[in-house]
């Protein structure tokens, strides 16, 4: 009996081309983003650069008026900052090849020890802030989606609306009041105690990340130390993300929750839990994932005013001291650090959607 073509087997060397097809566009897919990366952080470089010069020489800006005259031009001279604007832009660019990104003006620093000394702290507080943003948004937005215009949904959605529109560093501060002061249960500023402190600096080869350097001096009384400092500025800037999260899940999941593929699983007995965790979240998680990386620039930009308001040692509380001190070097240094970061994840966010979805490589 002649077998009907549509029932044939497929060829094995049909599937065998299609799956080159695929692995040679996803890598076309993840080299162009990728390449990506370069122009994106040469804009951002170029901006930074002369908005930064837009109000003079950093010299003149950070140390002007202390000075005098004769040994503010000295400095402006051995410095380069007589050049010619353009002349300045390409020294500046070939030593960023070199990776010299200049000496800090009001402390004399090299800049790439400041990122490195103070890039873990923030590094630290971003993770967890968005280990935050993840445990709170994820659940509260699949429960807005399965009880949709109930009262649970109105309480939710009222919930992350007050967390995205509450000042990160007013939201700080009333954790501030409650539980340091009013409460007295956490710590109000700082990374750890002053005893803490004393046993990192007894480290070897520390990390910057306190929670990794708490393990490795095997205490766990200075782990909790650690972890109790971290509270208050991981809710200030994680709630701000989970807002935004909250939202994010609701409409995404509420999407597929209602399409035509659920609603014949529904036809066919599947309990509600099991199309909201099966059929309806899968497919909401590319969206999400996408905006998640977007979230990383919003959350580095909030580190600023939590640092600040934590007293936590991070890039965010070192960028609001050279801003005030118009130290306009260091300020160069990690803002481009930070666009550097944030053009990263981006990119890592990129390539994980494609290999959940396909489509998005096309």
């Amino acid at each position: 009996m002649p077998i009907d073509g549509d029932s044939q087997p497929k060829s094995p060397v049909k599937t065998k081309a299609k799956k080159n097809r695929i692995s040679s566009g996803f890598f076309r897919f993840v080299v162009t983003r990728f390449l990506l990366i370069i122009p994106t952080v040469f804009i951002l470089v170029t901006v930074v650069f002369f908005v930064m010069r837009a109000t003079g020489d950093p010299i003149s800006a950070a140390l002007g008026g202390r000075l005098a005259p004769e040994e503010l031009q000295r400095r402006i001279h051995a410095a380069g900052y007589d050049r010619p604007l353009i002349v300045q832009y390409l020294s500046y660019l070939s030593d960023l090849l070199h990776g010299n990104l200049g000496t800090t003006l009001t402390d004399n620093q090299p800049v790439s020890s400041i990122l490195t000394q103070y890039g873990a702290a923030t590094l630290e507080l971003s993770i967890l802030s968005l280990i935050v943003a993840l445990v709170i948004g994820i659940p509260l937005g699949r429960l807005a989606a399965r009880y949709r215009d109930r009262a649970q949904d109105a309480a939710v959605r009222v919930f992350a609306i007050l967390c995205y529109a509450t000042p990160v560093f007013f939201l700080g501060l009333v954790l501030k009041l409650i539980f340091s002061v009013w409460l007295g249960i956490l710590p109000s500023s700082g990374r750890s105690s002053l005893s803490s402190t004393i046993q990192f600096d007894r480290l070897v080869s520390p990390t910057g990340l306190y929670i990794i350097d708490a393990f490795q001096l095997g205490n766990m009384q200075v782990l909790g130390d650690v972890l109790l400092h971290a509270i208050l500025p991981a809710l200030s800037l994680g709630l701000l993300t989970a807002g935004v999260f909250i939202r994010l899940v609701r409409t995404n999941v509420i999407s597929t929750y209602t399409s035509g593929y659920v609603d014949a699983a529904r036809s066919r007995g599947v309990s509600e839990r099991r199309l909201l965790s099966k059929h309806a979240w899968k497919p909401a998680l590319i969206p999400i994932i996408t905006v998640m990386g977007m979230q990383i620039a919003l959350m580095l930009a909030g580190a600023v005013l939590t640092e600040t308001t934590f007293e936590w040692k991070g890039l965010g509380f070192m960028l609001a001291q050279y801003l005030k001190a118009r130290d306009f070097v260091a300020v160069q240094g990690i803002v481009i650090l930070i666009a550097i970061i944030v053009s990263v994840v981006n990119f890592i966010v990129d390539i994980v959607s494609a290999m959940i979805d396909p489509r998005v490589r096309y």
